[in-house]
């Protein structure tokens, strides 16, 4: 029997609002933040939730860094490759690796740095 559930994953960031905009064109989904907005949720189709939670003098991880961790990163599956690179590099995102074009991924890094790969379904 599992111990616990998972609730939202949380990325620190310098700009939790702008964050969470970059992946609402991403993902699609509702952004939710309440006055200046140290954490912004963002409220995923399905009922996922993705939280951004702002910090000062945040560094990104680097890709890739055998003498330092990314921490984590996301896969995100798409249909149409190519037409998603486009799309989030409109947005702010910067290509990392070229990935494996036989298995499918590439990766990039969000307008924060954080490493993510687009997955082919």
């Amino acid at each position: 029997m599992a111990v616990a559930t998972l609730g939202t994953v949380v990325l620190d960031c310098p700009d939790p609002r702008a964050l969470a905009s970059f992946y609402a064109e991403v993902l699609g989904g509702t952004v939710e933040a309440e006055g200046e907005a140290d954490w912004v949720d963002l409220r995923l189709p399905g009922g996922r939730t993705l939280a951004f939670q702002a910090a000062p003098g945040h560094v990104p991880p680097k890709w890739p860094a055998p003498d330092g961790s990314q921490q984590f990163h996301l896969d995100l599956t798409v249909e149409d490759m190519d037409a998603a690179e486009k799309e989030i590099l409109a947005l702010g995102a910067k290509v990392l690796e070229t990935g494996d074009q036989e298995r499918g991924w590439r990766v990039y890094a969000d307008p924060a740095g954080h490493p993510f790969c687009l997955c082919a379904t």
